[in-house]
């Protein structure tokens, strides 16, 4: 994942990645016959996660809380030096550009449901109060480009990066609410 966050999937070659893991060419190659199928193996962990994430954000519970959790445990992960922030980049790079046929319209669709579930915990919580006034769909976009900006500023400064507390993120759902 290191390995493809800082040189992106078209130029990472399966050589780097094992001189990343400290291993052989070879040991690589015995789990991943192509860097395509390495890839596509980050591809079903992410799909795997999204899908998830939505039957989590789905259930029963307080919007404000669901959010908090899901908010915390993403901000640990990024301060956590686990790979986390880099396996974020490489699959939005996957997304965006489109790195192999068919991985991407797979994350895509459970990144879809994913969003769409998040929209409607939003709009659960204004309506009893918990979340400010707003479009849901804007305020899930701003609260998920927050979330991209600070993964990609973790990437860029490694260990010096400062999680922001979750209670400034959950600002941008929680103000001017009833």
């Amino acid at each position: 994942m290191r390995v493809f966050a800082r040189r992106g999937y078209a130029a990472s070659s399966i050589r780097d990645i094992a001189a990343e893991a400290g291993v052989s060419v070879g040991t690589i190659y015995r789990h991943y016959p192509t860097k395509e199928a390495l890839y596509a193996n980050l591809v079903d962990q992410a799909q795997t996660g999204l899908v998830a994430l939505t039957e989590e954000l789905s259930g029963p519970g307080r919007p404000v809380e669901m959010i908090r959790a899901f908010t915390t445990r993403y901000l640990s992960d990024l301060t956590a030096d686990d790979g986390a922030a880099e396996f974020v980049v490489v699959i939005n790079q996957g997304v965006t550009t489109h790195v192999q046929a068919g991985e991407a319209d797979r994350v895509l669709g459970a990144h879809r449901s994913m969003w769409r579930a998040f929209e409607d915990l939003i709009r659960r919580g204004q309506e009893v109060g918990e979340f400010g006034a707003g479009d849901p769909a804007q305020l899930t976009t701003c609260y998920f480009a927050t979330l991209g900006g600070l993964t990609s500023i973790r990437v860029a400064l490694g260990p010096e990066f400062t999680a922001p507390d979750v209670d400034v993120v959950l600002r941008l759902l929680t103000e001017g609410r009833t």
